[in-house]
């Protein structure tokens, strides 16, 4: 089976944990409305790529990983679009989920999430609990305070931000959690894929600070122009166009160059190499700064 088709099917089996019994039904509509249909998967992907490329042994725990990661990654994004953030109407093309919903339900539907990936994670790893208790702290740990997600969104009400610990923290941190996930879903250790992952957020959250400065919500499916609106840092503030794209390049050639030796350690290269394709489209790479 294809990646794209193995996390499709795994993430429905996932959500499907949320939907069984006597559930309030508007909320249990909100979780897969957020979740489905998914954008590039990207996370995810990586994770099962990475598991691959070190063997894949405990397949189901792979699929288990990948879910829990992409479902923290989706509610994020409902807490991110809430009025006391971006306050977004639209979201992958569709109206944002408290749009659709009302605000109670979408910060209900986002901690329900959350749960549900760990919930997801500790079914998994029945047959190989301690790999699956080194993914739970390691996905915790790229969630929470001080190195994860939300302590991303907290730099954000800092009168001095850190951008580097700002973007690392924000976009890094569920990178660095793809890698090291992937790896310990295969039975390796997580630290030798750090780099990796950090170096793949770092290029996404450049390439994201273009596209919002460059491109409109019909071929983003986002709003546009969130930095400048909310004062955010961002590297085309810092760096200017022609500069943010020649800071994205130097962080893909790092990113290759830190893949771990491992038996698919060619295969990871190309995806770096696609993904950069992808990030760097000829309107950004042509853009002056």
């Amino acid at each position: 089976m294809a990646l794209d088709g193995r996390i499709e099917a795994a993430m429905l089996n996932g959500i499907a944990l949320a939907q069984s019994g006597a559930a309030p039904s508007r909320l249990a509509a909100a979780l897969p409305y957020a979740v489905f249909p998914g954008g590039a998967r990207i996370r995810p992907t990586i994770l099962m790529s990475v598991a691959l490329a070190c063997g894949d042994d405990r397949p189901v725990l792979t699929d288990a990983a990948a879910v829990a990661l992409e479902l923290i990654h989706c509610a994020s994004l409902v807490h991110d679009d809430l009025p006391a953030f971006d306050d977004a109407d639209v979201r992958r093309g569709k109206a944002t989920v408290h749009r659709a919903f009302g605000e109670p339900l979408a910060v209900l539907a986002g901690d329900s999430l959350i749960v549900l990936a760990f919930e997801v994670l500790a079914r998994g790893g029945t047959d190989a609990p301690e790999r699956a208790l080194r993914l739970v702290s390691a996905l915790a740990q790229r969630t929470g305070m001080p190195h994860g997600i939300c302590a991303g969104q907290g730099w954000e009400s800092e009168a001095q931000i850190d951008l580097g610990a700002y973007h690392r923290a924000k976009t890094g941190a569920l990178f660095i959690a793809a890698t090291q996930m992937g790896a310990l879903a295969a039975g390796q250790d997580a630290e030798p894929w750090e780099e990796l992952g950090a170096r793949i957020g770092a290029a996404f959250q450049v390439a994201d600070d273009l596209k919002d400065a460059l491109m409109g919500v019909e071929e983003t499916g986002k709003p546009a122009g969130q930095d400048a609106a909310h004062g955010r840092p961002s590297a085309v503030a810092e760096l200017g166009v022609s500069g943010a794209v020649a800071h994205l390049r130097d962080i893909l050639g790092g990113a290759i160059a830190s893949i771990p030796s491992c038996p698919g350690e060619a295969m990871l290269a190309q995806m770096v190499r696609a993904y950069a394709e992808k990030m760097t489209p000829a309107r950004l790479t042509a853009a002056k700064g």
